[in-house]
């Protein structure tokens, strides 16, 4: 499918600058993702395979989002710490927070690639936001020690150890990190008091949410184990507990081996409160289990969350969709309140799923909450050949491919941000990708009004293998 170009000339010279955005109006709020404090969430999307990375932030309004609000960053963005190189994987993952207090949001972005002379691969830099986001540069991390390959393939910025304030956290490939109250620097980072993680674990995501009783946030690290002889690896997922006390000591793993609970993927992880009772509950897909893939729940409670949750598939009845082998069916996954009623749904998406007919078009499953968690009942279906999405069902397009619930448009409901990593902008080319945004209403998701962009809506050129929008803002 060739998704609708909404490109305006005038935005494509500031995209590509990478400077101009729309000045806040008002005082300052600290919401994520509002990187110009206007009281709207922005959408960041993070493009990691493209010239060494990219992420593209297009802000959030109350008619949604359009090419014509928004703003790309690199590396080689005037201000922006580090030089663009090929193997950075700039926007692996991204996310945001409030990091140097001064009342916007500010952009957290990892690049577990990043090349540093003299040092182990990875990097994080924070971009701040402000009025006009991201002209006022920012600051870089790399690995602590030489011990810390993979820094930034994954971070989070919620209070650890229960005091009120915020800390940034960033997982490499078998480290955990954490920074004290304040800006961090680069010898601030400081372990766990106690080393939590086996060998032969190698970390791809952490997420943070409050799944327990404990006073700050807790951690889920996921990732992948080898065997004893490090030729073959499988799903692990762990819970850190936070708040006062010896960070590391509360530690549970809550699947490592081939199990439905478990995931390799680190789109298919994330948490939220389902059932409104407080405490987040953590999502996880498996693309591995059942004929065609699989998502899991576990319910948080006042200890934590269980080793085993409620597991579903395609088979499962309500779930829309038949369990056929290769749908990948839980290859991403997103957790928000799409309707509105203080319990949040889950996106679920099989970018291999065939449709009327043609293979690997790709489709998303919205399930909804309940006040008894999960409810099948109303779930809904979305691909590129349901009326109003725009585009055509072609295969190979990967359509939900990634996944994120959070509400553009401050209306109290969550919009779905889905991408489709195989989408094919121009006659001939392959994996140039492109995004949508669907609507959160009472109902749930709705295709009216629904929108669809790629990488030339922004002025970049059309590149094979680009895969626009193969991550989303956490």
């Amino acid at each position: 499918m060739r998704a609708r170009t909404l490109a305006v000339a005038t935005a494509v010279a500031l995209a590509v600058a990478g400077l101009a955005a729309p000045a806040a109006v008002g005082t300052p709020a600290v919401l994520t993702y509002d990187f110009n404090g206007d009281g709207y969430r922005d959408l960041a999307i993070g493009t990691p395979k493209a010239s060494g990375g990219t992420v593209t932030v297009v802000f959030g309004s109350a008619s949604g989002v359009s090419p014509a609000r928004s703003v790309s960053v690199t590396q080689d963005t005037p201000g922006v710490p580090g030089v663009s190189e090929s193997v950075d994987r700039f926007g692996e993952n991204v996310t945001s927070g409030d990091v140097n207090s001064d009342g916007y949001a500010d952009l957290i972005v990892g690049a577990p690639g990043e090349e540093v002379t003299g040092k182990p691969r990875g990097s994080v830099t924070i971009i701040w936001g402000g009025a006009k986001p991201f002209t006022s540069g920012g600051m870089s991390l790399t690995a602590p020690t030489a011990e810390a390959s993979g820094f930034g393939e994954g971070a989070a910025f919620a209070d650890l150890d229960g005091d009120g304030a915020e800390n940034l956290v960033v997982v490499g490939d078998d480290t955990f990190w954490w920074y004290g109250d304040g800006k961090p620097t680069q010898d601030g980072a400081l372990a766990p008091e106690v080393d939590f993680l086996p060998p032969g674990v190698r970390l791809d995501g952490v997420v943070a949410g409050r799944f327990s009783a404990t006073d700050g946030n807790d951690f889920v690290v996921h990732g992948r184990i080898d065997d004893a002889s490090g030729t073959t690896s499988t799903a692990y997922l762990g819970l850190l507990r936070g708040g006062p006390g010896d960070i590391g000591l509360s530690y549970s793993v809550l699947a490592a081996g081939n199990t439905p609970g478990g995931t390799v993927f680190s789109a298919a992880v994330a948490g939220g409160d389902i059932n409104g009772d407080g405490y987040d509950d953590l999502v996880t897909g498996n693309t591995g289990a059942g004929k065609g893939g699989s998502f899991t729940v576990r319910y948080g409670t006042s200890t934590g969350l269980p080793v085993t949750g409620t597991t579903y598939t395609q088979a499962s009845a309500g779930v829309p969709g038949t369990d056929e082998p290769y749908d990948n069916f839980g290859a991403a996954v997103a957790v928000g309140d799409a309707t509105g009623d203080a319990r949040a749904d889950v996106a679920v998406g099989a970018p291999y799923e065939t449709v009327d007919g043609v293979r690997n078009v790709g489709n998303i499953v919205l399930l909804k909450g309940s006040w008894n968690g999960i409810s099948t009942s109303g779930a809904q279906s979305f691909h590129q050949a349901t009326p109003g999405v725009p585009g055509a069902a072609e295969a190979g397009d990967h359509f939900g491919s990634s996944v994120r619930l959070r509400d553009i448009n401050r209306n109290g409901k969550a919009d779905l941000a889905v991408g489709a990593y195989g989408e094919d902008v121009l006659p001939g080319g392959y994996d140039d990708g492109a995004a949508w945004v669907l609507r959160g209403s009472t109902a749930g998701l709705t295709s009216t009004s629904a929108t669809a962009f790629n990488a030339t809506d922004f002025g970049y050129p059309v590149v094979d293998g680009r895969r626009f929008a193969d991550t989303f803002g956490r």
